[in-house]
């Protein structure tokens, strides 16, 4: 018997992948699967006449820059992906843990990611950590709003430094999610 293949499911052969690598941020915690940002941005490309494959997420609620790592070295990948995102470092500040330490781990996973991207054509975006003092759930805890924001803004800015080193986008969504964070059903 052969082998299945671009000649059994000829579509597939055009059809374009996204990577998303993150943590709660990149699956929606508490949303349908279908409103986490990458299936939204896979519709938004497939209404633009793009043909994207359902994405491969790599995220779990929780997870740290070393949990995330571990994942990724226990995932089969494609061989590249025409998109991947990285959105990761949250837990990392919730949990205390230390900013130097951040910037190693978020630098190897920054590396990993744009060896997964497609050469030459492959992009890489990474999406800013949203502010979760803003959330009711800092506010039922009691968490100091400020403090948050502060070590928000410091993780933000080493993976901004790491990313536009490397000449490619450091989208910041961390104001939107200041501005939104507090309204129901807008942060994840």
């Amino acid at each position: 018997m052969g082998s299945i293949g671009p000649l059994f499911f000829p579509t597939l052969a055009f059809m374009h992948s996204f990577l998303a690598l993150g943590d709660s941020y990149t699956i929606g915690e508490g949303l349908p699967l279908s409103d986490s940002y990458p299936y939204q941005t896979v519709q938004l490309l497939r209404k633009g006449g793009l043909p994207y494959t359902a994405p491969e997420i790599i995220a779990r609620t929780g997870w740290t820059t070393g949990e995330l790592a571990a994942a990724i070295d226990r995932t089969t990948f494609l061989p590249h992906y025409d998109i991947v995102t990285l959105l990761i470092g949250v837990n990392n500040q919730y949990r205390g843990l230390d900013l130097e330490e951040y910037g190693k781990e978020f630098e190897q996973l920054f590396r990993q990611a744009r060896t997964l991207a497609t050469p030459s054509t492959g992009r890489v975006f990474v999406l800013s950590i949203p502010d979760w003092g803003v959330t009711p759930f800092a506010e039922a805890q009691g968490k100091d709003k400020e403090l948050i924001a502060t070590e928000i803004n410091s993780f933000n800015t080493i993976a901004r430094q790491i990313v536009e080193e490397q000449g490619l986008p450091f989208i910041d969504i961390t104001g939107h999610s200041r501005t939104r964070g507090a309204v129901p059903g807008k942060f994840a």
